[in-house]
């Protein structure tokens, strides 16, 4: 779904991608294990029951923007072993790729991660996926100095480190807030909602929000890449 004044991506030399419910599908079952290892995490800190826990979590969530954000300024948790623990999972629910790995491969131009996660959650996840090579680099929550999506420093920090010009970019979200800061400075903007509605997320986290700060929308990114962006990328490379 495209708005009539969406930007296109005729200028775009520099591709970003969000990680998690971005580049995979809620069936590769990476979230809930994430999602379930944070709540056990949150268990053992302060000694809560798993319904206590999970209650605390998603308040810490929608009060912080990320669990981590609120273990960090209310009890000063180390967030490396925090990420560490949280990005402990199976990796082997995680199926190959080839068309979005085709895809992304044709891309003309520079490719990026930028995410909430870890570096090495984000090689663990890409890798599973065979995209890994395809991408130059991973900015992750450590290179923004723990400030997640959606801070505006969070993007500057990411736009200054790869040299990156936002007029000349795209990126490719799955909430459609973490999309707001970016399309003010000039990126095109993709948001990657699922193809069913998934148990694990939170009901906001998965709208297909019609905003202006909104310039496509798809379910199924690999099939918007081949139909959509490099039909139109590859003329004007």
């Amino acid at each position: 779904m495209t708005a009539d004044d969406a930007r296109g991506f005729e200028a775009v030399d520099t591709w970003v991608f969000d990680l998690d419910n971005t580049l995979y599908p809620s069936d590769a079952m990476v979230w809930p294990q994430v999602d379930e290892r944070i709540t056990l995490f949150v268990m053992q800190l302060y000694g809560l029951d798993g319904i206590s826990a999970r209650a605390l979590q998603k308040y810490f969530y929608h009060r912080y923007g990320t669990t981590l954000k609120a273990l960090m300024v209310e009890d000063g948790v180390d967030p490396h072993a925090f990420l560490d623990f949280a990005h402990d999972i199976d990796h082997a629910t995680i199926r190959l790729d080839p068309a979005l790995g085709d895809a992304i491969e044709q891309l003309p131009g520079r490719k990026l991660i930028l995410t909430n996660g870890s570096r090495k959650h984000a090689e663990n996840v890409a890798k599973s996926l065979g995209i890994l090579d395809h991408f130059e680099d991973v900015f992750d929550i450590a290179a923004a100095d723990f400030v997640p999506k959606p801070e505006r420093v969070t993007y500057e920090r990411f736009l200054a480190q790869h040299a990156v010009d936002p007029r000349r970019a795209a990126l490719f979200e799955d909430i459609a807030r973490n999309l707001v800061v970016p399309h003010q400075m000039g990126m095109a903007t993709v948001l990657v909602v699922p193809s069913a509605i998934d148990p694990y997320r939170e009901a906001f986290e998965q709208e297909a929000v019609r905003e202006a700060h909104i310039d496509h929308i798809t379910n199924d990114l690999a099939a918007f890449l081949r139909r959509c962006v490099l039909p139109v990328a590859k003329d004007a490379a």
